[in-house]
């Protein structure tokens, strides 16, 4: 079977990018639009990656190759990009939820809700916590947190 019969699935996403003209277009905006969190696409970005540095070393590549290597960069670029951002706002979680153990010995529901809300405002509202959270009681807290 030839890569331009292939059944358009997830299972054959690799070989059809590895297809030519359509084929391959159809398959870098499948893996493109698969979610970050996409453990096929994580794999084929790094793969591709990998490929990109030894395709490079080339000193001849045709115009589809280098139209392919530029679409594919892109997608690799913000799939890093999303995986930095993640990890910032894990690390801002687990922040987050330590200075609030620390202070009231356990993060019940209520306390979750505010790291949460907390995490999708605004970086100066979230630093202000940070250096306000010695002088709150709970109840307060959760008076000014807690949307």
């Amino acid at each position: 079977m030839a890569i331009n019969q292939l059944p358009v699935t997830d299972e054959t996403l690799l070989c059809r990018l590895l297809g030519r003209g359509k084929v391959q277009q159809e398959a870098v905006k499948e893996l493109v639009a698969l979610p970050p969190e996409n453990p096929l696409r994580h794999n084929i970005l790094e793969l591709v990656f990998s490929w990109r540095v030894s395709v490079q070393t080339q000193e001849i590549l045709t115009e589809d190759d280098q139209e392919l290597i530029m679409m594919l960069t892109e997608a690799y670029q913000k799939a890093r990009a999303e995986a930095v951002q993640e990890g910032v706002q894990q690390g801002q979680r687990l922040v987050l939820e330590n200075l609030l153990r620390a202070k009231f010995g356990n993060l019940d529901d209520e306390l979750s809700r505010i790291i949460d809300n907390l995490l999708n405002s605004q970086t100066e509202e979230y630093s202000k916590l940070l250096l306000q959270l010695n002088d709150l009681s709970r109840e307060e807290l959760l008076a000014r947190f807690n949307n």
